[in-house]
């Protein structure tokens, strides 16, 4: 039977039983609770057998365009390599709304393909632009394929598969929930009876247009990762990346595609309402020039009509904006990593090589990451580059930055080991001082939703790793990842002045140790800069009382392995 019966079946129960509820106080619903629990359980158990990956799907046949220069990006980029030995062509695009933009106009420039991978492909405005991109290239021919992960969606984001009923359209689905609605307590109880299937989630994030130029880095798609959301920013780095890697980038998606975790709309619902749910969504697809109102409005930038202007595709594209030509590797998780990891098969694991290459740094390692919960062999590889005295220095979220309390939780009994081995490390503000470095305007910054989302080390300043993994438990052993590892000064020093920007008094929290005296263990103080004069806090600087007490509440939780 399909999963969709299921999933409706579902639905009908609990809003049948939850109106009973309303209806009712006392044993009858305690009992309608009850009754849901088990007809939930059955419905599950037996919806779960369908959507497992491995189960038989019907499935057509792809692989990335085989002839990229016969396109007019091919050609361009093809144009740009001669004479650069086999090299490919790099550009840091740091500012998130440039990450739009050239999404965008990537999509709008496609002639042959697209190949999209993403953890997250959110239903908002930027989403949502994006999306009906999609849909005009496909009426225009172009061969489009979406591979999403399930784990973190919310109500809305099931607008990327309403448009696999068109017939150059696919999207396929990594590791899916049977339950395909938003109701966080049937979501739930999937997940509690499939924890050790869907605790395995797909992190990458790639795009790539016509197999010839692609975009890869640790930026999902939604309003907050493009940094024009005023109620959150989260900042983040893409790579434009153009020549042999392109080729390389769509190989891992191929094999990303084919695996059998990346189950087919197909599989999950009807080919009828995947019709219908295309005609609607081409009705909402209709120009709507006040899609992004509110975030122009926080800024006065128009992005819609800044995609017009091409940029900064065309000035990629013509040089304006120069690549960087030079050697880089990638590093990639097998899809299939979690039996990888656990010896059962063989395969990729890209925490080896980026661990590597961390293990060999020289003289200084710079590293910022939005979570970090180190493995004890990481930690290790951290204590023996202090022991030959290279400087380590570290930027993550603080406590008011924050994306998740309970890695903050877990990351923040690191803290004074580290300073104690002489690693500098520092927690971006909320409320940045400076908009330098941060990805976005000041006007954005203002209103104290800052957050760190990118996932980049500079190896001696020479190499540069950028890509989806954060240095976590979760990232080396739950999620697949992918990333480059850049072997350019030129782009190292770029993200390093980054670095230096948002590490400064102004935007950043500097940690530090203060001895005490009578043997006490020493105090951890948080330095900052706030109105012209330098600041010491001795408590953490939080959002309120209830944010440290959830803290320490998640601390106590034996979390770190999922985390």
């Amino acid at each position: 039977m399909r999963c969709v019966y299921h999933s409706l079946l579902q639905r009908h129960t609990v809003s049948r039983l939850v109106h009973r509820q309303r209806l009712s106080r006392g044993p009858s619903a305690v009992a309608a609770a009850r009754f849901l629990f088990a007809t939930l359980s059955v419905s599950i158990l037996v919806s779960c057998a369908t959507t497992t990956p491995g189960a038989k799907f019907p499935r057509t046949e792809s692989a990335a365009l085989a002839n990229p220069e016969q396109t007019r990006l091919g050609k361009q980029i093809a144009d740009a390599a001669r004479g650069q030995h086999g090299t490919s062509g790099f550009h840091i695009l740091s500012i998130g709304v440039d990450g739009f933009l050239a999404r965008m106009q990537l999509i709008e420039a496609a002639e042959r393909t697209l190949d999209l991978q993403y953890y997250i492909f959110r239903g908002d405005q930027t989403g949502r632009l994006l999306t009906d991109a999609l849909l005009r290239a496909a009426d225009r021919g172009v061969r489009v394929r979406v591979l999403v992960d399930d784990g973190d969606t919310l109500a809305g984001d099931e607008q990327i598969a309403a448009i696999s009923g068109h017939r150059e359209i696919e999207v396929r689905i990594f590791n899916p929930f049977a339950y395909r609605g938003h109701v966080k307590l049937l979501r739930a109880l999937e997940f509690a009876f499939e924890f050790s299937r869907l605790d395995y989630r797909m992190h990458n994030k790639l795009l790539v247009a016509d197999n010839a130029v692609a975009l890869i880095g640790g930026r999902n798609v939604g309003n907050q990762y493009f940094q024009i959301d005023p109620e959150s920013q989260l900042a983040d780095d893409d790579v434009f990346a153009a020549g042999p890697i392109a080729s390389r980038l769509s190989a891992t998606f191929d094999e990303y595609w084919r695996s059998v975790f990346a189950v087919p709309v197909e599989a999950l619902r009807p080919r009828r309402q995947q019709v219908t749910a295309l005609a609607t969504r081409r009705e909402s697809a209709r120009p709507r020039p006040k899609l992004l109102k509110q975030a122009s409005a926080s800024d006065g930038v128009d992005y819609v009509t800044r995609v017009a202007t091409g940029e900064p595709l065309a000035g990629l594209m013509a040089g304006r904006l120069p690549l960087v030509w030079t050697q880089a590797q990638l590093i990639c998780d097998s899809p299939d990593k979690k039996n990888v990891e656990r010896g059962v098969r063989a395969g990729r694991l890209m925490t080896r090589a980026v661990d590597a290459v961390v293990a060999g740094t020289q003289s200084e390692l710079l590293m910022v990451t939005p979570y970090f919960i180190p493995a004890n062999d990481q930690l290790q590889i951290l204590q023996d580059l202090r022991s030959r005295q290279v400087a380590v220095r570290i930027l993550t979220n603080s406590l008011e930055s924050s994306l998740e309390l309970s890695a903050h939780a877990h990351y923040s009994r690191h803290r004074v080991p580290l300073l104690t081995n002489g690693v500098d490390l520092y927690e971006a503000r909320s409320l940045l001082g400076a908009a330098r470095g941060s990805g976005q305007p000041a006007t954005l910054s203002r209103y104290g939703k800052y957050a760190l989302h990118a996932k980049l080390y500079v190896f001696d300043r020479q190499k540069l790793f950028v890509g989806s993994m954060n240095f976590d438990q979760r990232s080396k052993r739950l999620n697949t990842e992918i990333g480059l590892i850049i072997d350019r000064p030129e782009l190292s020093q770029q993200t390093v002045a980054r670095f230096d920007a948002m590490i400064q008094p102004l935007n950043a929290y500097a940690l530090a140790l203060r001895p005490r005296s009578g043997g006490r263990r020493a105090q951890l103080i948080w330095r900052t800069r706030e109105h012209d004069e330098v600041v010491e806090y001795t408590r953490e600087p939080a959002r309120g009382i209830w944010q440290r007490i959830k803290v320490r509440l998640l601390a106590l939780l034996p979390l770190s392995a999922e985390l």
